[in-house]
């Protein structure tokens, strides 16, 4: 009996103890104060999606459809399911580093992701531990009109080759190095050209074997979107190779390590 109740005691402090930090954090929306279900989870504040919602346009229809929250205006249809680590607004895909939450029945997101969908600004007060938030346009450019069809292509599909078998992260990992190169004057200046790019010999082995051609996955596809609409994993990187297959390693020899995940490795 004592063995158990320590078992059971050890497992409680060992929760306590990696569970994601979670605290009170205050949010003011034009002004108005919204005092229930803020939260702040790993430095990103959470905040209840019915109630910001109605206070970024007021009238808007917030329902719970098909194990989702969804959210309605004349100008925006917004869906955030708990456990995915994104949100849909308007064909758009957001994303919520620490997943869409559900706790004692509200559906709780990233108040920037959230105000993003609405078209708001938001800030930060340190001093108050405050996330402050502007009203907008009250709307998201649609996906059909943001995304570039050539750049969801060639981002998918290099994204699928070089990361079919990762987690969603790892592929998010991906995209973000080849749109890092993209923005880097290292390299070319447009998605097709860095996955091509020949300047130090063939830069990916997709392009070598032909896979990169190959249909992705609709969750490369997914991965794609979110890259192209700000998700971000691994920093400034601009390399990744998988330790167990590479055959050259000057990468972790002249490069400052960022991150791992999954089987690749991550440098800037």
């Amino acid at each position: 009996m004592k063995k158990r109740i320590l078992t059971a005691i050890i497992a409680v402090v060992l929760f306590f103890a990696i569970a994601p930090r979670a605290n009170a954090v205050s949010l003011l929306v034009d002004n108005t104060a919204v005092t229930e279900n803020v939260t702040l989870y790993n430095s990103t504040t959470y905040v209840p999606i019915r109630a910001v919602s109605n206070l970024l346009s007021p009238g808007s229809k917030v329902s719970w459809e098909n194990g989702q929250a969804v959210v309605k205006t004349p100008s925006l249809t917004l869906t955030a399911r708990p456990g995915d680590c994104y949100m849909q607004a308007n064909g758009r895909m957001l994303y919520a580093s620490e997943g869409i939450k559900l706790v004692s029945g509200t559906t709780l997101v990233p108040i920037r992701a959230l105000a993003k969908a609405f078209g708001a600004a938001v800030s930060w007060n340190g001093s108050a531990q405050a996330a402050v938030v502007k009203s907008g346009s009250g709307t998201i450019a649609a996906g059909d009109y943001f995304y570039d069809s050539g750049s969801v292509y060639w981002l998918s599909r290099i994204i699928n080759a070089e990361s079919s078998g990762e987690t969603l992260k790892g592929k998010i990992a991906v995209g973000n190095v080849i749109l890092n190169r993209v923005s880097s004057p290292s390299f070319p200046n447009t998605i097709y050209d860095v996955i091509f790019d020949t300047k130090w010999g063939t830069q990916f082995q997709p392009v070598a074997n032909g896979t990169i051609y190959d249909t992705p996955s609709a969750e490369s596809a997914l991965a794609a979107k979110l890259c192209l609409d700000g998700a971000s994993v691994v920093g400034a990187s601009l390399f990744f190779f998988n330790p167990s297959t590479a055959t050259s390693h000057w990468i972790s020899q002249s490069c400052t390590y960022v991150a791992t995940i999954g089987n690749h490795v991550f440098y800037a």
